[in-house]
């Protein structure tokens, strides 16, 4: 039995297409991601337990305790996605 979401989680991405995957989540256009942005972002993508990974993920990559991530907090957001959700993110 599969389970839902495995595959597109999975998938490669160089860092620019995540960044601008992540941007298409920021609804208020403040260039900032929030929780609740992140939980939709893990949803999209099939992700279980989304109120929880998100919380994660934001405690683990932001650094500055805002709330929010930011362009430069986005490479601990790269680490924790590639570490804790199995997502394929690669430089080029």
């Amino acid at each position: 039995m599969a389970i839902r979401g495995v595959a597109s989680i999975r998938e490669d991405m160089t860092l620019e297409e995540f960044k601008e995957w992540l941007k298409q989540f920021d609804t208020d256009g403040d260039g900032r991601i929030s929780r609740n942005e992140l939980r939709e972002a893990l949803r999209r993508r099939g992700g279980w337990f989304t109120t929880w990974k998100s919380g994660r993920a934001l405690r683990q990559a932001d650094k500055n305790n805002s709330g929010f991530l930011d362009d430069s907090e986005i490479e601990n957001l790269v680490a924790f996605a590639q570490k804790d959700l199995g997502m394929k993110i690669s430089a080029w």
